[in-house]
């Protein structure tokens, strides 16, 4: 299996302190590292500078968020950073959710798996590098009743292009396995990955004549080494208000894709009741709704050992990419945990 990452460039508690991370991530061994931008940093202007930092992994928008962005613009800034990496750039994508585009961004959520599609068809057409004219039920380019003619970009993409898509519902999982090139998935759960999502991402693969062997499934989690039973029970309390806020905080009060995920994994009630107290205020009352299975299956918490044996099954499970989220109050420490880990999904 592959290790990766995912950083926000302004995550640290120094921007430099950041940068000094993924540097050294290269070195111990990393083959991925995955930038986000949610609702902080942008993706594309710390990968630009992280390319020029490193030499050998490959570097990925862990995701640039499809309404934020023109398909075009999306392309551009795709291709740029591919050839200026000298390919090694990973376009992953996603739709966010109503919170961040229609909250922060201003532009609305709806229709995301037709968005999604378009763009990506949209990008594949400008990397190809004709003269771009599309007429889908989102975009037409160019726009019709004006003057404008299809146009090419004076750019030329010099490396293949790998788009990756985030993807948690059914929907966009088909869509996933239909039309990409990787899957960026959460809140996984081995044991329930089957039903929950295996079966729409190779229903979508049968659609296109693809296997999983066309598919990266790039999964990710949190690890932190436990040195006894009783040090992991205390990250595993440590870790139950994070997961609450997953289960009641994130995307809108009635669209929460992670929420989704996890009820479909065999924790609907739980999931609902932590959901119900988040969003009344009761954080403490939803954090001690988590129980420790959920925090241990969705993590890979543990002593070493654990640690390698849960990444074993994830293995059979079928993940291609292990994304990990070091534990660690210090960038020492951060580093020392992904390090260590590393060592364990390279020997998998």
């Amino acid at each position: 299996m592959r290790a990766a990452t995912t950083v926000e460039a302004s995550g640290g508690e120094h921007w430099s302190e950041q940068a000094e991370f993924v540097t050294e991530a290269e070195r111990l061994g990393l083959d991925v590292c995955w930038v986000a931008e949610a609702w902080g940093s942008d993706a594309p202007s710390a990968l630009g500078y992280y390319a020029a930092r490193t030499d050998r992994m490959l570097l990925g928008s862990g995701i640039m968020q499809l309404a934020t962005r023109t398909p075009v613009a999306v392309a551009q800034t795709a291709i740029t950073l591919s050839n200026l990496s000298g390919g090694r750039f990973l376009l992953g994508l996603g739709a966010s959710g109503p919170q961040v585009i229609e909250g922060l961004h201003g532009v609305p959520f709806a229709r995301p798996l037709a968005r999604m599609r378009e763009t990506v068809e949209i990008v594949r057409q400008v990397v190809a590098g004709g003269k771009l004219a599309y007429t889908g039920q989102e975009f037409t380019i160019p726009l019709p009743g004006g003057e404008a003619v299809p146009m090419r970009l004076s750019l030329r993409a010099e490396h293949p292009l790998p788009i990756h898509l985030a993807a948690l519902s059914p929907a966009m999982l088909r869509l996933t396995g239909e039309i990409a090139d990787g899957w960026l998935g959460a809140s996984f759960v081995p044991e329930g990955a089957a039903d929950a999502y295996f079966a729409p991402l190779d229903e979508g693969l049968a659609r296109a004549g693809r296997t999983r062997a066309d598919l990266d499934v790039c999964q990710g989690a949190e690890v932190a080494f436990a040195p006894d039973e009783d040090a992991l029970a205390a990250m595993v309390a440590g870790r139950k208000k994070e997961l609450a806020f997953s289960l009641g905080g994130m995307g809108s009060a009635s669209t929460n894709f992670y929420h989704r995920a996890y009820s479909r994994q065999g924790w609907a009630e739980v999931a609902a009741e932590v959901r119900t107290r988040w969003q009344a205020g009761d954080r403490d009352g939803a954090a001690g709704l988590v129980t420790d299975d959920m925090v241990l299956a969705t993590t890979l918490i543990g002593t070493e050992p654990m640690v390698r044996a849960r990444l074993g099954v994830w293995r059979d499970a079928g993940v291609d990419t292990v994304r990990l989220y070091p534990a660690g109050r210090t960038l020492e420490e951060r580093l020392a945990t992904l390090g260590r880990a590393i060592e364990l999904v390279h020997a998998i």
